[in-house]
């Protein structure tokens, strides 16, 4: 069978299954809709947790990154999976404890403020719109590459499958759908990385392959990669070159801004009891950890395999490098998105692919006759062409881009379903319409998704970055408006309302002018970005990855000053708050 004919046939049953639960398990109540009637077991709700965790940003993306930057890469693996710990050891069971829907109605209750509650709304709206972007791109790369339909089509389609099960089946369906994710996007990664890795190192262990031996050379595969990299310009695939601090302040905005994030923290409401919402973290963790342990094997063999394609002989000999004539079918489909390129400088016919920015190496390029850099690859294609680049089976190629399907879909779905939560739950509901029946809220929930999945569509079609950088630009908004008001409201019965919505406001608009000014975000018809997003422009040295950090610290010391000059909070939510911190205080049956 064809790699097309199986490809549809992977895609399509995938989605015939998604659906499928998503009519079954279609919600019918409000409780059904936001978080799944607190139904859902522990080891359910981990995988559900991991797959919504895992977008595509893991899957597409991650693994894409490290093979480009090597070490500096690392970020994204300490930042993530750090973060979730913090997440779910932290967070996550005393969040639970209170018992509520959404995160604005845990703010509302904490901070005893409607206000409060419609701040943390439109922080909530800002993260996940910020984070779906990179969703839909990914969706976007995968439809148009294996599927062969424009860009334009892709997203449709796209939109159309995460309408039906996120607006039909609301967080029930979604649930159920996320397990179904979870299996089909965790087979579609480690099985290429197990054949990759048998080619390269002859190990089926992607993680133990990382550190061994190329087979027949005696050269260990990071030992050989550093030194094909080096030989091109590049920097050592081993070794870091972005400072301290930026690493500091990227791995710690990841970090804590998982912690933050609204449609992570809301699984943990969908279990029956709080003992529930430890153990589901604890099997998430193991879940997430088979991904996450496999992408720098994935990432390393993706570049090794990127240059032996294109550097098929002795580096500056007149036949060292690739026809162009002679390109392989992957290469050739790939340049048809656009997501590859080529431009022969020096009409050679051949591929020259090595580091033009590197003034050390332009004299020696000199003598080889080069005129430049002939290989552009998008870095969020390095998963997906991984197999075939490796030259692995039609049927294991079909079965990534199933993968990489499932990855961007689950979270796309768990962001629009909290964006609906948010103005149905919170503003309609919440604020304007207190007395709305069950029925019409649940309608106007799923008038809010479609809509948000129509403001998703639009900016998957130009994210201001990679996946992965555009998630991150979403953590760092987490880490700076959601993450502090949380924590201060669990551990600082202090921290009043005042304090809260100051401090929200702060740390949201400072990083959110922060990352529109170098990367633009929303605002790019108006011109953005503005600022040229180079290091020596940058705050302290630090990037707009990273600079949810610095809105993070603002928005502490904000609330904790304001505060400090305001009235502190009424008797009963400080009691509150120290019968919530304390296990045990609380009776389960009440939650």
């Amino acid at each position: 069978m064809s790699l097309q004919a199986l490809t549809y046939l992977a895609v399509g049953l995938s989605f015939a299954l998604y659906i499928g639960i998503a009519i079954w398990s279609r919600a019918h109540s409000t409780g059904d809709f936001y978080i799944a009637g607190k139904g859902v077991s522990p080891v359910a709700n981990g995988m559900a947790t991991a797959a919504d965790w895992m977008s595509a940003a893991s899957f597409i993306s991650m693994a894409g990154l490290i093979a480009f930057l090597g070490y500096d890469g690392s970020v994204y693996l300490m930042g993530w999976t750090g973060g979730y710990v913090l997440l779910a050891l932290l967070l996550a069971p005393y969040l639970r404890k209170f018992g509520k829907f959404t995160v604005p109605e845990f703010i509302a209750e904490r901070y005893y403020s409607k206000t409060a509650r419609v701040v943390a709304v439109i922080c909530l709206i800002f993260i996940s719109f910020t984070y779906v972007a990179g969703q839909m791109r990914g969706v976007g790369i995968v439809f148009s590459r294996f599927l062969e339909v424009d860009l334009t089509v892709g997203l449709i389609i796209g939109m159309g499958v995460v309408f039906t099960y996120a607006v039909m089946g609301g967080m029930k369906g979604i649930t159920y759908t996320l397990v179904a994710h979870y299996c089909v996007l965790i087979f579609a990664y480690t099985v290429p990385a197990i054949f990759i890795a048998l080619q390269i190192t002859g190990n089926p262990f992607p993680q133990v392959a990382f550190g061994s031996e190329i087979s027949g050379s005696g050269t260990a595969l990071l030992d050989k990669l550093d030194d094909i990299v080096t030989s091109l310009g590049f920097n050592q695939y081993t070794s870091g070159t972005k400072s301290t601090i930026d690493v500091f302040c990227i791995t710690m905005a990841l970090m804590v801004g998982t912690a933050g994030l609204p449609h992570v923290i809301v699984r943990f409401f969908t279990v029956p009891k709080v003992r529930d919402a430890r153990v589901s973290a604890g099997y998430a963790l193991l879940f997430i950890a088979i991904l996450y342990t496999t992408a720098p094997a994935v990432g390393a063999m993706a570049r090794y395999n990127l240059i032996n394609t294109i550097q098929t002989g002795e580096i500056g000999s007149a036949t060292g490098n690739l026809a162009y004539a002679d390109r392989p079918g992957w290469f050739e489909t790939w340049e048809q998105t656009g997501l590859v390129g080529f431009e022969d400088r020096n009409n050679d016919g051949r591929i020259q692919y090595y580091n033009d920015a590197n003034p050390d190496f332009a004299e020696l390029a000199d003598e080889f006759g080069w005129q430049g850099n002939e290989l552009t690859v998008d870095r969020d294609i390095m998963v997906l062409a991984n197999p075939e680049i490796a030259g692995l089976p039609n049927w294991v190629i079909a079965l990534v881009a199933a993968g990489g399907i499932a990855a961007a879909l689950s979270t796309a779905a768990g962001l629009l379903l909290v964006i609906s939560a948010a103005i149905s739950h919170d503003l309609i509901k919440g604020i304007f319409m207190p007395g709305i029946s069950d029925k019409r809220e649940l309608l106007a929930g799923r008038i809010a998704a479609a809509v948000a999945i129509l403001i998703a569509g639009y900016l998957g079609f130009d994210p201001p970055g990679w996946v992965a950088q555009v998630v991150a630009f979403a953590f760092g908004l987490a880490a700076a408006s959601l993450f502090p008001a949380i924590l201060l409201g669990i551990f600082f019965k202090r921290i009043n309302k005042e304090g809260a919505i100051a401090g929200m406001l702060t740390g949201l608009l400072f990083t959110y002018g922060y990352i529109e000014f170098f990367k633009g975000l929303f605002l790019k018809w108006a011109g953005a970005p503005w600022g040229q997003n180079v290091a020596e422009n940058w705050l302290f040295g630090i990037s707009p990855e990273g600079i949810g950090v610095v809105g993070m610290l603002l928005n502490i010391v904000v609330a904790i000053s304001v505060s400090h000059y305001t009235a502190p909070p009424p008797e009963r939510i400080q009691h509150m708050v120290e019968h919530i911190r304390v296990p045990g205080h609380l009776d389960e049956k009440h939650l």
